[in-house]
């Protein structure tokens, strides 16, 4: 039985009109005097650190803790102003998987595992009354690597539940094949849903637990029993 449920954010629980990389070419140009920054930036399944060191590399600005504190100071200033004027939704299937785990006889720990920085998820999903819906999770700012960043989440589930998980115990639900891969880091199962930039076909080649075209296709029961 699942005990922890892991959910990506961007194209998995929200999509947000763009609001990340629009706010992220903001502080390219603004902050750095970089227009079209983000170009050539692939963001899909990333962290948010490891987008800003290819910016720096590309552009040969110093990857300082310095220069990461300006744009991050920036980017969350954006990101705030930016979602109330664009036209972004909750996907399809969420507030329903949502409420269904919650309603099960043993209602597994909702979790985020994602490569925003903490406060940029905190913004993005408060803007979308979901914020208040997960109990624990591990961030951007926890890690660049996504695979580190899931292992950090599992530490802070355990913590929470009070003892060791197995993988069999973790589920991690992504868009994306890192969040496959990152689920695969730690032994756990994987829902993967075709609800970001990848198709269903597309994410079943990375051999996921599950794939779907959105969690409308699936139940609770099914990915939690």
């Amino acid at each position: 039985m699942v005990r922890l449920v892991l959910f990506d954010i961007d194209g998995t629980l929200i999509q947000s009109g763009g609001a990340g990389e629009k706010a992220f070419a903001r502080v390219c140009a603004t902050e750095f005097g970089v227009p079209d920054g983000t170009i050539r930036l692939n963001f899909a399944g990333r962290t948010d650190p490891s987008i800003i060191r290819d910016f720096f590399q590309q552009f040969g600005i110093e990857p300082s803790a310095e220069n990461f504190n300006r744009f991050f100071d920036r980017y969350v200033y954006y990101l705030d102003h930016l979602l109330g004027q664009l036209d972004g939704r909750v996907l399809p299937g969420v507030h329903e998987m949502i409420r269904s785990m919650q309603e099960l006889p043993q209602p597994p720990v909702l979790g985020l595992l994602t490569g925003n920085i903490r406060l940029g998820a905190q913004i993005k999903l408060g803007h979308y009354q979901l914020w208040q819906l997960f109990r624990t999770g591990a961030f951007g700012d926890d890690h660049e690597d996504r695979n580190q960043i899931a292992a950090v989440a599992r530490e802070r589930g355990m913590r929470l539940l009070g003892g060791k998980l197995t993988g069999e115990q973790i589920l991690v639900i992504g868009d994306t094949p890192r969040d496959t891969e990152c689920a695969k880091a730690i032994g756990a199962k994987s829902l993967a849903v075709a609800t970001g930039k990848y198709t269903t076909e597309e994410l079943r080649g990375d051999a996921p637990t599950w794939a779907v075209a959105s969690l409308e296709e699936i139940t609770a029961e099914e990915v939690c029993g």
